[in-house]
């Protein structure tokens, strides 16, 4: 039985199939890919307030994007009060930063790891958990995000002027966790 009005037919909440640290590992993996991503080449302070921005939004948009996914419906919640979505935000972050903590990341090299770490971890989890459609549509949804923060900004050149895209950082970056996600 279909437990949750806004999930497609015969697909299972989300919520029943994840166990709370899965669900976080879900929601978090879309902002630490695109962190890996924008940390992945060397980016001035506008290009790396481009990049954190079109995270941001390109992570948000998923529910646009995919209206019909259980697993993105699930973790970018819809709420109807300001407050309680400003509240839910707040505690999300929390948590999120808690577990980057007990990361140990110190540098770029550590979060590309994490990345490529959760990744797997998701794939993995998709793969046994999720259905074939919304895990490719979840798996669409992340690398989304990673190849608008590498287009955000330019690299190198001066004062956008010059440089290149994409630079090779971020598209090595984006391959590896491509792998891993099983994209």
């Amino acid at each position: 039985m279909n437990e949750n009005p806004e999930t497609p037919e015969g697909v299972a909440s989300a919520a029943s199939r994840f166990s709370d640290d899965e669900q976080l590992m879900l929601t978090m993996l879309p902002s630490i890919v695109g962190s890996a991503v924008a940390f992945s080449s060397k980016n001035g302070p506008v290009g790396t307030v481009k990049e954190m921005m079109a995270n941001a939004k390109t992570a948000a948009a998923g529910a646009q994007t995919y209206p019909d996914n259980a697993i993105i419906g699930s973790i970018l919640p819809h709420f109807e009060d300001r407050a309680e979505a400003m509240e839910a935000a707040k505690e999300m972050r929390e948590q999120q930063l808690t577990r980057l903590k007990e990361s140990g990341i110190t540098s770029k090299d550590d979060m590309k790891a994490k990345a490529i770490a959760d990744a797997t971890a998701v794939n993995n989890l998709l793969t046994a958990k999720a259905e074939a459609g919304e895990a490719g549509e979840y798996r669409e949804w992340v690398m989304s995000v990673a190849t608008a923060v590498a287009n955000a900004a330019k690299e190198g050149g001066f004062l956008g002027i010059g440089g290149e895209q994409v630079g090779d950082g971020e598209e090595q970056t984006i391959a590896e966790i491509k792998a891993a996600l099983g994209a």
